[in-house]
């Protein structure tokens, strides 16, 4: 579809790179990503991309090291390629929780992540809901941060039409309030914000609710469910408050550890989630999951970034 335009997939997400080429009409280009027998990652790119602009898809998602390594030497490989411009389109990515000091003598991991990407060669970079906004700065190259808010709404808004009570929209902690709170507008949805304080990391505690779910539908909304205690307290909470349904919505579905037992044993009727990353086995198939694609989305911030388009009007 486009004049000197290649896209490329590392192993991470194979399905929803092809998914991406199909909505631009053009073909996956071609590349060997293999191990040596030490699991050293050794990349060949199997195609002529002199001159080329080239967009690499790959979340940095479980297993997060390997994934970006597969990553920078994919990169470097079309770097000494003479590619004309090298894309990072990263819809999940890693290390994006360690994006300040937490604590004494800890790292700031995620922008250790954005030097070394940057340092293989990286011309540009796309993401998807970054669980803190200001990674973005940890770049000095362009970066655009897309929103999972369009395929949401498109799914949630049918959901409840004609509903007798509005739903609810929760943000399950204070730093989601006003991803919630723009949900929530866009459908006619009231808002609730659960207050919670983490003790240590991957361990929540659920203190009150502020706003009404009594006899509501409610959404959660998150950016990441990783071990689902928060989603999981949450939806407990809500239900001890005389929520009627409660459901969630998250973009990245990580799902690790305890995550699909605490989600099984929960009130929870439904996750809503993305193919940013791929599901875990133990979830794939189980009508609980509903998973949709974001490929459109991604497909189409390409074709206007390749154009000098905008890409932020895709959100207006």
């Amino acid at each position: 579809m486009f004049k000197s335009t290649c896209v490329f997939s590392g192993n991470a997400n194979v399905p929803l790179a092809e998914a991406i080429v199909r909505y631009l009409e053009m073909p996956l280009g071609r590349a060997k990503i293999a191990r040596f027998s030490d699991g050293e990652v050794f990349a060949e790119i199997k195609e002529n991309v002199r001159g080329v602009d080239v967009y690499v898809i790959q979340p940095t998602c479980n297993p997060v090291n390997d994934h970006l390594m597969e990553l920078l030497v994919m990169t470097d490989a079309l770097k000494r390629a003479s590619a004309g411009s090298i894309t990072a389109v990263v819809p999940y990515y890693g290390y994006a929780r360690q994006d300040r000091k937490s604590a004494p003598r800890t790292p700031i991991t995620a922008k250790l992540v954005a030097d070394l990407m940057s340092a293989s060669g990286i011309d540009r970079v796309v993401a998807m809901d970054l669980h803190a906004g200001q990674i973005q700065g940890f770049f000095n190259v362009p970066f655009d941060h897309l929103f999972a808010m369009p395929v949401f709404l498109e799914h949630l808004k049918p959901r409840f039409r004609g509903s007798e009570l509005a739903p609810v929209f929760v943000s399950p902690d204070a730093g989601g309030v006003e991803r919630t709170r723009a949900y929530a507008k866009r459908v006619g949805a009231e808002l609730a914000i659960i207050d919670k304080r983490r003790p240590k990391a991957n361990v929540s505690e659920i203190m009150h609710i502020i706003g009404d779910v009594q006899d509501r539908d409610c959404v959660l909304l998150d950016d990441i469910i990783d071990t689902a205690g928060t989603i999981t307290n949450a939806a407990r909470a809500l239900k001890e408050h005389g929520a009627k349904r409660i459901f969630a919505a998250a973009t990245h579905a990580v799902l690790s550890g305890p995550a699909l037992d605490r989600i099984e044993d929960s009130p929870l009727e439904e996750i809503i989630t993305t193919d940013t990353i791929p599901l875990p086995p133990g979830a794939e198939g189980n009508p609980k999951y509903r998973v949709l694609s974001v490929a459109r989305l991604l497909g189409e911030a390409i074709k206007r970034i390749h154009h000098s388009d905008s890409v932020s009007s895709l959100f207006v």
